[in-house]
């Protein structure tokens, strides 16, 4: 089956928190992809999100040029920057 990624960027302007990970992350802009697969059958194209994923920093790396890709639920992710919006304001 097709699939696709979709790279976007989310900003934070204060430090957060998502589901399945670890103590708070720090603000600024962090990199996202979410994976889509298309649904066949249809009369039109339409993709359907399958998974989330947000670049951190390695843990273990002293090279900021190195990343780690972790598994989100999009909802966290669309929760924690509804949260940022409303505390910047």
């Amino acid at each position: 089956m097709p699939d696709r990624t979709i790279r976007s960027i989310a900003h934070f302007t204060a430090p957060f928190m998502l589901g399945g990970l670890e103590g708070q992350l720090p603000a600024g802009d962090y990199d996202i992809d979410h994976d889509e697969e298309l649904i066949e059958g249809m009369s039109r194209l339409a993709w359907r999100r399958v998974a989330t994923f947000i670049h951190l920093p390695a843990k273990a790396v002293n090279n900021p040029l190195t990343s780690q890709l972790v598994a989100i639920d999009h909802l966290d992710l669309e929760t924690a920057l509804v949260r940022d919006r409303e505390n910047a304001a």
